[in-house]
């Protein structure tokens, strides 16, 4: 069933404008879950395990992380917009919205390595893949010398891929959880 609704076209799809494509780069960069969630997540995190060790683990260390994390998510966005504004491919999450907790988890998956373009079809995800291998790469240049090999790079590669997993998981779970603490369900019922 997954399969067959990822290869058929999204029902009343309308492909993303100039406009959405600016909005998706603006708040998947600098929209509050990057920088109020995402982004202390990440730079909390490098701080506890003090990754790079030349940041430290003062504040300033955690600056410079979520400065870092920053810089690589803005590059990796602005690719990903662009290209897929070129070929086509949308960089947005669409929700399933219905089904299973296991289909809706393998619709997360799936939706990470591919995108809608033009048509409605799910189709490989170029745009994205590069992106993220591009915004590793490229951040070699700028990053300190204990993290800025080719192995950390693709270590980076492999952790954008989780973020964007993670990212869809929240978008598809995220509103039937706030549905729920919100307590709109018990509204409904009365």
């Amino acid at each position: 069933m997954l399969s067959q609704e990822l290869s058929a076209p999204i029902p009343n799809y309308k492909p993303p404008t100039g406009a959405d494509r600016l909005k998706w780069f603006t708040v998947s960069t600098v929209g509050p879950t990057s920088l109020l969630l995402s982004g202390p997540l990440s730079a909390g995190w490098g701080t506890l395990f003090d990754s790079p060790p030349e940041y430290n683990t003062s504040w300033k260390g955690f600056g410079q992380r979520y400065g870092m994390r920053l810089t690589g998510v803005s590059v990796g966005n602005a690719m990903n917009a662009s290209l897929g504004a070129i070929w086509g491919e949308d960089p947005r999450y669409f929700r399933a919205g219905k089904g299973s907790f296991g289909y809706r988890t393998k619709y997360v998956i799936k939706a990470t390595f591919y995108a809608p373009y033009r048509d409605g079809k799910w189709h490989p995800a170029y745009s994205r893949y590069i992106g993220n291998v591009g915004n590793n790469f490229l951040s070699n240049t700028w990053r300190v010398p204990s993290e800025s090999s080719a192995g950390d790079a693709a270590l980076r590669c492999v952790y954008g891929l989780g973020a964007t997993a993670a990212g869809n998981a929240f978008s598809e779970f995220w509103p039937d959880v706030w549905h729920k603490i919100s307590g709109k369900d018990k509204k409904k019922k009365d």
